[in-house]
């Protein structure tokens, strides 16, 4: 499964190609080197594979194409089945992947929607395309602005996990959604025109 290229109102999501490199790295500096040629390579492969539509996508504005930021589905590791309420088994693993939600904009570009409308547009397509079961945000506590995107799209601030990182204790923001939740959030009426590779529409269920 590839992610459809998404319009919205004001943005199209795209994969990322070999040329995006440079304005990659503006939106995010501490890109390795070779990651936007080798995140365009591996979405045919993961299709291929049958593996989930993981990586970055490009965030460009519908007028001009100008790369803005970053979108993409990732692999999201923590102990998700030691915190109330998510944990679904007698013997819950100390850890679990989930699918988690990435996204970073250009400085100039935040502060104007872009990043709520973006992330409404891929969390829609999990749901009704891809048939994901459940999609988590993570964000840090003293990061307010990204925390207003999950919370306006209505997933769910499940807690707050504390780990050391190079001896320092850093705490991290847990928000999801689940398939039930998205069907009573205000994303399920956001309104988005996939398309496959092929330029051909597609319908959302």
């Amino acid at each position: 499964m590839r992610v459809p290229a998404l319009h919205t109102d004001r943005l199209l999501i795209r994969e990322l190609t070999a040329g995006d490199e440079d304005a990659a790295r503006a939106v995010n500096d501490g890109l390795a080197p070779g990651w936007v040629a080798w995140t365009a390579e591996t979405y045919a492969q993961l299709e291929a594979l049958m593996q989930p539509p993981y990586g970055e996508r490009a965030i460009t504005l519908r007028e001009t194409g100008e790369l803005i930021g970053l979108l993409g589905l990732v692999p999201s590791y923590g102990p998700f089945d030691q915190i109330p309420g998510l944990g679904s088994s007698a013997q819950p693993a100390r850890f679990r992947p989930e699918m988690g939600l990435y996204w970073a904009l250009a400085p100039a570009y935040r502060g104007n929607g872009y990043a709520t409308e973006a992330v409404s547009a891929l969390v829609k397509t999990g749901f009704a395309i891809e048939g994901l079961s459940r999609i988590e945000i993570r964000c840090a506590p003293e990061n307010t602005r990204s925390q207003h995107v999950p919370e306006k799209l209505g997933f769910k601030m499940e807690n707050i996990v504390k780990r050391v990182l190079y001896e320092d204790t850093v705490e991290t923001m847990i928000w999801s959604m689940t398939k039930k939740d998205y069907a009573v959030s205000p994303i399920r009426h956001v309104q988005i025109k996939p398309f496959d590779l092929t330029g051909t529409p597609l319908l959302f269920t």
